[in-house]
């Protein structure tokens, strides 16, 4: 069982604006599969069910925000579309991803990055939240600030 001490970035929620631009710069289709490595509270793939008609799998080792996303997804009555595995992302079977979407560090970034090379097909695409994947090329990179912060979100597409 995990107890979120093997958690490889923070927890820090992408704020609901910026959630819903990097669905869009996923260009995320009604049916397709997000996975969200780190969901935190399930923010991401709630969105994507909801607004996008996409079905989610979020993964989480923290059980405390595992338990608040699976609440949430039952509330909203989108079990049938959202699940919530509380588990370590490296031992996710990645291989259904159209996308892939993910708020951790560049280190936790530069430690994922073997297991999107191996899993992803052709034409994936990963999104990440203010880091990047070293060693990548990015397909684009929207910057913007909102408030007082600025963010920066991230495209690649597997070749």
């Amino acid at each position: 069982m995990f107890n979120g001490r093997n958690s490889i970035a923070p927890f820090v929620a992408s704020p609901v604006s910026v959630v819903r631009k990097m669905l869009e710069c996923a260009e995320l289709k009604p049916g397709e599969r997000l996975y969200d490595l780190g969901c935190g509270d399930g923010r991401i793939v709630i969105m994507a069910a909801e607004e996008f008609g996409a079905r989610g799998v979020g993964v989480e080792i923290n059980k405390r925000l595992v338990q608040e996303a699976r609440m949430k997804v039952k509330s909203l009555d989108l079990a049938d579309r959202v699940q919530i595995i509380h588990g370590n992302i490296f031992d996710m079977d990645l291989k259904p991803a159209d996308v892939v979407t993910m708020y951790l560090t560049t280190g936790a970034n530069e430690k994922v990055r073997p297991k999107l090379e191996q899993e992803l097909r052709q034409g994936a695409r990963v999104i990440t939240h203010d880091f990047s994947i070293p060693n990548w090329q990015q397909a684009r990179n929207l910057k913007f600030k909102e408030g007082y912060r600025s963010h920066s979100i991230h495209i690649y597409v597997m070749k």
